[in-house]
């Protein structure tokens, strides 16, 4: 393959496919077991729809009213367009939500910041979904 005046060797091009197709299928866990393991909140705490997880945007929806909050939170997607300032605030808002979220199932609240990490966030998400609810430690459990 000839681009801009250099030849591509063909193995060179079978190489960066191939790293396409493996990221793409380790997306496509990673969005499956992150889409699971909020279902699986969402029953945890009652929350109508858990299946809502499974669908882009819709699991924002989702997730704010497991923080029983209202889900005009959702709108915080748009916030990410905002040049510089934007994509902190959606950061923000995410954290709040996960921090009421691990509330609510008896967690430490910090976790809600702790779910901005990589790598990290998939523990923790875990932990979640599928360790039990300390009910004595939480506060919106007693309500």
């Amino acid at each position: 393959m000839d681009v801009l005046g250099y030849e591509i060797p063909a193995y060179i091009i079978e190489i960066a496919a191939a790293m396409l197709v493996a990221f793409l299928i380790i997306a496509l866990i990673l969005y499956l077991y992150m889409s699971w393991a909020t279902m699986v909140i969402a029953r945890k705490t009652n929350t109508p729809g858990p299946k809502l997880a499974f669908v882009p945007v819709a699991n924002v929806y989702l997730m704010a009213k497991m923080a029983d909050l209202s889900g005009w939170y959702t709108t915080s997607l748009l916030l990410a367009f905002i040049p510089f300032i934007g994509g902190f605030i959606t950061l923000a808002t995410f954290a709040y939500i996960w921090w009421r979220i691990a509330k609510k199932l008896g967690r430490p609240g910090y976790w809600g910041i702790l779910m901005l990490i990589p790598v990290v966030n998939l523990f923790i998400l875990g932990n979640m979904a599928w360790g039990k609810i300390k009910q004595n430690e939480s506060s919106y459990l007693s309500e």
